[in-house]
């Protein structure tokens, strides 16, 4: 009789089983993605941010040494700022003409940023990364300072 749309037994409960495993099949790997994009969203708006006050803080400096030191600083800060640890980072300096800080040189700060994946165990050792962020920020060195 199967036309009666009565089940057996065997089968009461089954569905609120299957229900729950796909449930959690398809929403852990949905999660993790949602996660991952967010750590590079936030990690590209560290860059920016990082890159863009480096290069205000250099060009504000009295000589190239404290404004390469000052800069690093400011990137360092900015990143941690968005809970990415230094060691993530890397910056360069670039002057056009290629003394620095002579009035109205132009002084290009970039930032680079390895963003790992998150959750991941021994990640030391693996080096997997979600992604690899650069940004850049130019400032123009005033007449007068």
């Amino acid at each position: 009789m199967s036309g009666t749309g009565k089940t057996s037994p065997r089968e009461r409960g089954s569905a609120v089983v299957e229900f729950t495993f796909l449930a959690l099949l398809l929403m852990v790997p949905l999660v993790y993605f949602i996660i991952t994009v967010g750590q590079i969203q936030g990690g590209a708006f560290a860059v920016v941010g990082a890159a863009d006050q480096a290069a205000k803080v250099y060009v504000a400096q009295p000589d190239a040494g404290s404004g390469r030191a000052a800069a690093e600083q400011a990137v360092m800060l900015a990143l941690a700022d968005y809970g990415h640890p230094a060691d993530n980072a890397r910056m360069d300096a670039s002057c056009q003409p290629s003394d620095c800080l002579a009035p109205g040189s132009a002084v290009t700060i970039t930032v680079h940023l390895t963003v790992p994946l998150p959750f991941v165990p021994f990640s030391d050792s693996f080096r997997l990364n979600a992604s690899q962020l650069d940004a850049s920020a130019t400032q123009v060195v005033g007449r007068f300072r």
